[in-house]
């Protein structure tokens, strides 16, 4: 309330800064996170034969990764060639565990542990196919680091990323079966796959961080009433 302005990642944020605080909306300035093409390692990758799907990120309940489990049920039901990798580490991981094995599934799922630097990107490479379930997600930057691997994406609603990035697919993270039948299409129709492959590079290699700095540096200079 004492801010002269707020900067929110995505506007889904804003919004849910404008319900819960009561902040006035002329006062929010919304400034999208950003990737930079550069940033991005050069990594080599050998893959299976197998069609993969990967959940990267925190096992949390934020997250939704028991929402990514049982919509990998269902997609498996549907074509048994699909193998799931959760890559990451958090509170929810034992229940997880369990989940996938209560499911008949856990033959069909890889838990990497937590990864870092190249390797993050070598999954990322690895997989036919990125998840972000999140139950609520403020922006959520994997996604973009994904399709900068050139691997397409299914982001939930819910999430702040798909509003940079419109060349993905999207899926409210309750509804398994849209994700399920979403994972299934983007794996099965190669031109969907290429499309959503290609498209979605070109768009978050039109982002930056230096664009974004230049937004903040406008807010800055706004408040200050113009001055520099």
């Amino acid at each position: 309330m004492q801010a002269d302005a707020v900067i929110a990642v995505s506007n889904y944020t804003k919004q849910k800064i404008i319900e819960n605080y009561g902040i006035p909306e002329s006062k929010i300035k919304v400034v999208h996170n950003a990737i930079d093409k550069d940033d991005i390692p050069s990594v080599e990758v050998q893959k299976s034969g197998e069609k993969t799907v990967l959940y990267l990120g925190r096992i949390t309940l934020q997250k939704g990764p028991d929402y990514f489990i049982a919509a990998a049920k269902k997609a498996l039901e549907a074509d048994p060639n699909i193998r799931f990798i959760i890559a990451g580490s958090g509170d929810m991981e034992p229940r997880i565990i369990e989940q996938a094995a209560s499911l008949g599934i856990a033959h069909k799922v890889l838990f990497a542990g937590f990864l870092t630097g190249k390797d993050i990107h070598r999954a990322y490479r690895m997989a036919d196919l990125y998840v972000l379930p999140s139950v609520s997600e403020p922006f959520g930057i994997t996604p973009l680091e994904s399709v900068m691997n050139q691997t397409p994406v299914i982001v939930s609603k819910q999430s702040g990323v798909k509003e940079v990035l419109k060349h993905c697919l999207q899926v409210d993270f309750w509804d398994v079966n849209q994700m399920a039948n979403k994972m299934v299409a983007a794996l099965r129709y190669k031109e969907l796959h290429s499309e959503l492959q290609r498209n979605s590079y070109d768009e978050a290699s039109r982002l930056s961080w230096s664009k974004s700095a230049q937004h903040c540096i406008e807010v800055y200079n706004n408040v200050l009433g113009g001055t520099t």
